[in-house]
This record gives C-alpha cells, sequence and structure tokens, in this order.
C-alpha cells in the first residue's frame, strides 16, 4: 500500500505538474505565450504611453519568473517540508538587499562626487 505522499501517488493533486510531460508543456506555453506578448506591446507600438508598455512588459516579466519556478523549479510550500521554498524565499531577500544597496551607494556616489572644474573638461576633449 502506498502512502498518499509518496512521489508516486497518481492523486496528489499538489504534485501533478511535478515531473510529468503535461506539466512541462503547461510551462513551455505559459512561458512562450509570456514572451511574445511582450514582443508584440514593443514591437508593434500597441500604445502611445511609454511608462504603460514598461510597466506591463515588467508586470508579464514577473509573471514568468512565477511560471518557471512552478512548471520548472517545482518549488512550492510542499517539497522538501517547505525548505526549498524557505530558502529561495532567503535568496529572494539577499539579492533584494544586495541590489537596493548597490543601486543606494552608487546615486549617493554620484550625488555627492565633486564637479569637474572646466579646465579639466577641456583637457578631456583632446
Amino acid at each position: 500500500m502506498s502512502h498518499p505522499s509518496s512521489p508516486g501517488h497518481a492523486d496528489d493533486t499538489l504534485h501533478v505538474h511535478q515531473g510529468s510531460l503535461r506539466g512541462y508543456l503547461t510551462g513551455f506555453v505559459l512561458a512562450a505565450i509570456l514572451t511574445i506578448i511582450p514582443f508584440w506591446l514593443v514591437m508593434g507600438h500597441v500604445f502611445d504611453n511609454r511608462w504603460l508598455t514598461i510597466t506591463l512588459v515588467l508586470l508579464l516579466a514577473v509573471v514568468q519568473i512565477f511560471v518557471h519556478i512552478v512548471y520548472f523549479l517545482h518549488l512550492d510550500t510542499h517539497s522538501e517540508g517547505g525548505w526549498n521554498m524557505m530558502a529561495f524565499i532567503f535568496t529572494i531577500v539577499l539579492v533584494v538587499i544586495v541590489l537596493g544597496a548597490s543601486i543606494w551607494v552608487m546615486y549617493n556616489e554620484n550625488a555627492n562626487m565633486m564637479p569637474m572644474s572646466p579646465q579639466y573638461q577641456r583637457s578631456g576633449d583632446t
């Protein structure tokens, strides 16, 4: 008798997409659609508002990240007792902290940089 949470159990609806051909094809189709739509938005100049286009492309990119996480990386709250998801969230937090701190440092360095004197600006043109 197999245990209901065993990997080979067919009725486990939470993990149906993991490792099956149907799951990979679903992920592939979703990823392809989420790639084609932004390409069409940008190349077809669908919206006159540039910021709306940028926002939609970024939103679709975030959705595509989640499609990859679920269908290809198989990360959910039930795999490995939730530790995989916790490790992934910790990684995301670290990446956000490092990127945010780097952007903050570069912005402050640029804002506090002394302007060049005119004589150095002229000598740089040669």
